[in-house]
């Protein structure tokens, strides 16, 4: 019997009912840990992998709201801005602008911002009508989110941004929206750590 023993025989006695309920508390405690306990033995065996800092991030195939094929790889050369990004998510639209101005600024010394968006093609350019940017927006899907989760995004919210130096190795991940203060700084030392 899994019930408290107590000495006090007659605390027992007078709350019969409260003791019946412990032990079959006790027992479905038991019961739910030896269910579970697998589970988490398994989940924490087989965690994904997330690149570390200095670690090439892995490549990736995505068209733009034109149609055209882009990769990762391509990209090599450059000091990469890859931003998740959706069109329903207030914070990522309000960084969106000032990710244009840095891209524009900085696109003659090897700097190239690409949005990653987790929304459809249509959606996507809707809202690039409306908004004027100046890097690549494109197209995810449900892998998306996972190449985010890989890339240290273990939440999967939005916005995420990660910096890759030119050599495709991660830099830096930040989730969350930029400061306009911060993303210039960030960028400065991107170019610096070449």
């Amino acid at each position: 019997d899994l019930m408290i023993r107590t000495n006090n025989s007659k605390a027992r006695e007078s709350h019969p009912g409260l003791w019946r309920l412990q032990a079959m508390m006790n027992k479905m405690t038991l019961a739910i840990l030896a269910c579970c306990a697998p589970l988490f033995a398994a989940s924490c065996e087989q965690a994904p992998k997330v690149a570390e800092v200095g670690k090439l991030a892995p490549d990736f195939t995505l068209v733009d709201t034109k149609g055209t094929t882009w990769t990762l790889s391509q990209l090599r050369g450059q000091v990469v801005f890859v931003n998740f990004w959706a069109t329903w998510c207030a914070p990522c639209r309000e960084e969106m602008p000032e990710f244009s101005r840095i891209n524009a600024k900085y696109a003659s010394n090897g700097v190239q911002f690409v949005g990653i968006s987790l929304d459809s093609a249509d959606k996507v350019a809707a809202f690039r009508k409306e908004t004027e940017i100046s890097y690549p927006l494109l197209i995810g899907n449900l892998e998306t989110l996972d190449l985010s989760s890989d890339l240290g995004n273990r939440a999967k919210a939005l916005p995420f941004t990660v910096i890759l130096r030119q050599d495709g190795s991660l830099q830096q991940v930040k989730l969350g929206k930029y400061a306009t203060s911060d993303l210039e700084k960030v960028l400065l030392a991107a170019l610096q750590s070449r």
